[in-house]
């Protein structure tokens, strides 16, 4: 299992990426609580949807940036940037990618050794 221990060690390309994706699932989650506030009461509320739609879309943007500069710096192939890129559009699927990344060897440092070796590469 892949140890996400220190969350905010941002010393190489692999510790940026993941720190953004773990980021980018945590606005989403304030999106859609922010939504549900606003939508699921007759009388909602928009406050949560005001503050948290900007600051989704602000994280939202960087963290296409950071997996293109991810992509070149790691040298990802174009299927794995293009679904790097893919995963920021459903909710917590930045996550979804970056721990799929790490166990098949493409989060350089953050990747296991042994599953480069013993797990076989789809893409």
């Amino acid at each position: 299992m892949v140890v996400m221990a220190n969350v905010f060690d941002l010393s190489t390309t692999a510790k940026r990426f993941r720190f953004v994706a773990i980021l980018e699932a945590f606005t989403w989650l304030g999106l859609l609580i922010g939504m549900a506030f606003k939508y699921l009461p007759a009388d909602g509320n928009e406050i949560g949807v005001k503050i948290f739609g900007p600051i989704h879309g602000g994280v939202f943007v960087l963290y296409l940036l950071i997996s293109l500069w991810t992509a070149r710096k790691l040298s990802w192939n174009l299927v794995t940037t293009f679904w790097a890129l893919v995963a920021s559009v459903p909710p917590f699927g930045t996550v979804v990618f970056e721990v799929w990344a790490a166990r098949t060897g493409r989060m350089g440092e953050l990747s296991r050794s042994s599953a480069v070796k013993s797990e076989p590469s789809f893409v």
